[in-house]
């Protein structure tokens, strides 16, 4: 069979095709997609390590960055074409790459292993995300001040166990919810100081033997990476995914807060207790 895993980002070692069945189970393409500009930014920052070390040419890193650049307009406009072989982001940028510079392509990947690669796009992707949910939820929050302040005099009964308990003011319960966003924010903004560590430079788990300056990437780099540390151990930082299960922590949380002022809101709005009425835009004629 003819060798076509040389190609592969992965595939060094092997010497035979990957069954297509295979190929389809493996990719993470129609995913992983979203982090295009992550992987972008930090190919970009890692070519200038090369040039600094030495490893490209001045010449190299430009035709490298300027083809990152057609890549990065080309995702933005939604031109970018995926093809068959492209199992994730990582794989089908550097096939672009290579389509349009070509053999300078094949130097991006000079020390650094598809395994800092990963780790380095899935950190700069959840920042920005975490970044995106923390502007979310503080305008929620705010909104929700404002309709306390402006409904400060309506009364309603507060309830305990499905039973009405105390008399309470309508801006309680809406600053209920409130707070409890409040508290969301707080634990982003503290999770982020843990995503926000830099893996590359770690190489596959034993680092590099090339001159690469990692304090260049980790603070040099502003436009493209801005990472406040950097890992301190490679195995770990190619190896663990503490920050994604944290994260998945916090949105079960917090989802479970938006869910439970969301029940409160169906029940209210009942005929049962017909405390309030649903704008019919955002309503539903089914479950």
């Amino acid at each position: 069979m003819a060798n076509t895993e040389g190609n592969k980002l992965w595939g060094g070692r092997f010497v035979g095709d990957t069954d297509p069945i295979m190929e389809k189970f493996n990719a993470s393409i129609t995913f992983d997609q979203r982090m295009w500009d992550a992987d972008i930014r930090g190919s970009k920052a890692y070519v200038k390590a090369l040039e600094k070390a030495k490893l490209v040419t001045t010449e190299e890193m430009n035709r490298i960055l300027h083809g990152m650049d057609q890549i990065s307009e080309e995702w933005s406009k939604g031109a970018f074409v995926i093809k068959p072989g492209d199992e994730d982001i990582h794989t089908a940028n550097e096939r672009r790459l290579k389509e349009l510079i070509g053999a300078p392509a094949g130097k991006l990947h000079t020390g650094r292993s598809r395994n800092d690669q990963v780790a380095t796009d899935m950190r700069l992707w959840l920042r920005d995300a975490i970044l995106t949910l923390r502007e979310n939820a503080q305008q929620l929050i705010t909104t929700m001040v404002e309709r306390a302040a402006a409904e400060i005099d309506i009364l309603f009964p507060g309830y305990t166990h499905m039973q009405r308990a105390q008399p309470i003011r309508w801006s309680h319960w809406i600053l209920s919810h409130a707070v409890a966003l409040s508290r969301d924010v707080d634990r982003l903004q503290e999770m982020k100081k843990r995503v926000n560590v830099l893996p590359l430079g770690s190489g596959a788990i034993a680092g590099t033997p090339l001159d690469i300056d990692r304090q260049l990437l980790q603070t040099g780099m502003k436009q493209e990476l801005a990472f406040d540390d950097m890992s301190l151990n490679s195995m770990d930082a190619t190896g663990q995914r503490d920050f994604v299960v944290e994260f998945l922590f916090w949105a079960s949380l917090c989802l479970t807060h938006l869910s439970k002022m969301a029940e409160d809101l169906m029940l209210y709005s009942t005929k049962e207790f017909s405390f309030i009425t649903l704008s019919d835009a955002y309503s539903l004629g089914r479950n």
